[in-house]
């Protein structure tokens, strides 16, 4: 895994300058300013309904594990998208597929169990009031 790492700016070079060779120069560039304005949109949408998504929670929603994993996900696309090269942004395209994501995540960490989501009644704003002692004493 390593190796992967440290070899990925060397073959993001490589596909870069052989896109510049297929194309020209100033298509390149304009490839790579594209996909870093797209990764930043990409980020700036992701953040926005992750914030409404904690708003919602606070007002009694449940945040399930699948939001949160999806939100880092569509994150770590942006993320990908950011970092110029052709292998990254075919690693975001992936990753922002929905379902090919929930697919890879499966393999990896198995299937998730579902949320618990309480039958409270958002609606209506009761409150029982009572008083009770221990039986047990």
């Amino acid at each position: 895994m390593r190796f992967i790492l440290l070899l990925l700016p060397w073959l993001e070079l490589a596909t870069l300058i052989q896109l510049g060779i297929e194309t020209s120069a100033l298509t390149a560039l304009a490839y790579v300013f594209g996909t870093f304005v797209l990764g930043l949109l990409v980020i700036q949408r992701q953040g926005m309904g992750m914030f409404q998504r904690l708003r919602e929670a606070q007002h009694g929603q449940v945040l399930g594990t699948r939001l949160l994993v999806d939100d880092m996900a569509v994150g770590l696309a942006g993320l990908l998208l950011l970092v110029p090269g052709m292998i990254t942004d075919f690693a975001a395209v992936i990753v922002l597929i929905g379902p090919l994501r929930r697919k890879i995540q499966r393999f990896f960490a198995g299937e998730q169990p579902e949320v618990y989501r309480s039958e409270r009644d958002s609606d209506s704003h009761v409150t029982i009031e009572g008083s009770y002692r221990r039986v047990d004493d």
